[in-house]
């Protein structure tokens, strides 16, 4: 379990991070890491005791399901399914940014790293080859097996050996100041440079709950063992990054950082002070990890359009697999979504911002979710039973309100589209199958979810009048913009509970759910 989800961690992230992360903060960036774990920490403390009392494939999306009912239900449906559409393309992204060393790749992306029109066409057809490799059914190379998981992990190890003993600059972490951005660079780099992104991935242990012999005991040792283990792994890339700069890199500040093959910045970087051969592994690292990870994304993608088929929030037709048993409709639109992507969204950094409010923006639901099923059915059994609970579950979505407003305006503006192309698309099929007495028409339950669009339209607000992203109004001076959204955060929280379905509905989601399940293995 703990090897699942360290695999999951260490990712392609660690190939883009720790430069995107220097240049938006300098060497404070080590601070943005140790502030990223902390929230993912305790992100992660709601999830195992979650992940012990259910089970279940895809409990990210349910445990709102279960608390709130179809309304809050649908939309956290959604918020997974934009996250998991949307890795694939970030995947790609990763790979043709490496892939400008060979001079064959060098049309693809423009100087400040957005796709060409010839790049757009590449990303497409590579993203179409992660569709048709599903479509196969080849389904070992949807998951990450051991030797893959070794590679993954073992690569980033090497890095810090070789550039940690080749060449370190101590000076570098006080030459331009150590934050030259102050707070706010330190806040940005969280969500838009990728270390949220890089952390996230230790829901796996959870996923694998059922096959634990004491999930009391492993379910926390490996969440937890994973998130530190990661954290360890990303702050010495952190640390051995910025030792390893020449100084005539950022003599014009962290902010221009430049050096020639800085778009595979460790690629480029081992290069430049003389370790060919290790740049050599990473440019082959920049092709397998992203591979194997926009793999099984684009599978899961596919996975998520037939769940939200099967609850009743998108047409039955999206159930439909073929004699693999592969959801075909899903990959498609999988494919087509993940091509959109590139399109408001060109370049790495930005698909990063937005995936990360996305994909927190779905844990979100779950430390709501906890503290109903800790207030309304405190006899269920569970397999581990968080110590303070009840303090750190609201703690929890405060922190997650936080890392989603650090995304800043210009990522948050975007994702409020999607999600409303999410509630008139799910939301019309929605009211559709109800009016028509489709049999698995769902129950929208508004009153149990009454917080949601007031907590999505708040937080709009919030950012658009804050400091962060461009267009961002700077009506909300810094400090006071982090006070507003926690103690929004906190209102929202305790609002959710107090609307919540009473124990007896809860009880019927679950076992709806779990009656489902039976009837769709």
């Amino acid at each position: 379990m703990l090897w699942a989800s360290v695999g999951a961690i260490i990712g392609s992230g660690w190939l883009f991070g720790a430069q995107k992360a220097a240049v938006a903060a300098g060497p404070a960036a080590l601070l943005s890491w140790g502030i990223g774990a902390v929230a993912i920490i305790l992100l992660a403390l709601i999830h195992a005791e979650l992940g012990g009392l259910f089970p279940v494939a895809g409990g990210t999306a349910r445990y709102p399901h279960y608390a709130f009912g179809g309304f809050a239900g649908m939309s956290f449906g959604w918020f997974t399914w934009l996250q998991a559409a949307t890795i694939a393309p970030i995947e790609v992204q990763a790979m043709i940014n490496y892939a400008r060393h060979w001079t064959w790749a060098d049309g693809f992306l423009n100087k400040d790293l957005t796709l060409t029109g010839t790049g757009f066409v590449i990303a497409a057809v590579l993203l179409g080859l992660f569709v048709a490799v599903n479509f196969l059914g080849v389904r070992l190379l949807a998951h990450t097996n051991s030797v893959a998981t070794v590679w993954k992990v073992l690569v980033p190890i090497l890095a810090i050996f070789a550039l940690g003993l080749t060449e370190f600059h101590g000076s570098n972490f006080h030459l331009r100041g150590f934050a030259p951005d102050g707070a706010k660079g330190v806040l940005a780099a969280i969500s838009t440079s990728g270390v949220i992104f890089a952390l996230l991935g230790f829901e796996q242990a959870i996923q694998w709950a059922g096959e634990s012999r004491n999930p009391r005991r492993d379910i926390p040792r490996a969440v937890l063992g994973s998130v530190v283990i990661g954290t360890i792994v990303y702050v010495m890339l952190q640390v051995v990054f910025i030792g390893a700069l020449p100084p005539d890199t950022f003599a014009a500040g962290w902010g221009k950082l430049d050096y020639p093959g800085i778009s595979g910045p460790f690629a480029g970087l081992a290069t430049l002070i003389g370790l060919g051969w290790l740049a050599t592994i990473l440019f082959i690292d920049a092709v397998i990890s992203p591979a194997g990870t926009g793999l099984v994304y684009i599978t899961s993608s596919s996975r998520v359009t037939y769940g939200l088929s099967r609850n009743g929030y998108a047409p039955q037709a999206l159930q439909y697999t073929d004699k693999r048993s592969v959801p075909w409709l899903g990959l498609l639109i999988a494919w087509i979504a993940g091509v959109l992507c590139f399109l408001p969204f060109p370049s790495w950094q930005r698909l990063v911002g937005f995936i990360t409010s996305a994909v927190v923006l779905m844990y979100a639901g779950a430390p709501l979710a906890f503290g109903v099923l800790r207030k309304r059915l405190p006899g269920m059994e569970r397999s581990y039973h968080l110590p303070g609970g009840t303090i750190i579950s609201p703690l929890a979505f405060a922190v997650a309100s936080l890392v989603i407003y650090w995304s800043g305006w210009d990522t948050l503006w975007r994702l409020g589209l999607a999600i409303l192309i999410g509630y008139v698309l799910l939301g019309g099929y929605s009211m559709y199958a109800a009016s028509k007495g489709v049999p698995n028409a769902p129950r929208m339950d508004f009153k149990a979810g009454q917080w949601l669009p007031v907590y999505l339209v708040g937080m709009g607000i919030v950012s658009w009048q804050g400091t962060f992203g461009v267009g961002a109004q700077g009506n909300l001076p810094l400090w006071w913009d982090i006070g507003v959204v926690v103690v929004f955060a906190l209102v929202i929280y305790y609002w959710a509970l107090a609307v919540a379905l009473p124990a007896e509905e809860i009880e019927r989601n679950i076992r709806g759910v779990e009656v489902l399940d039976a009837g769709g293995h």
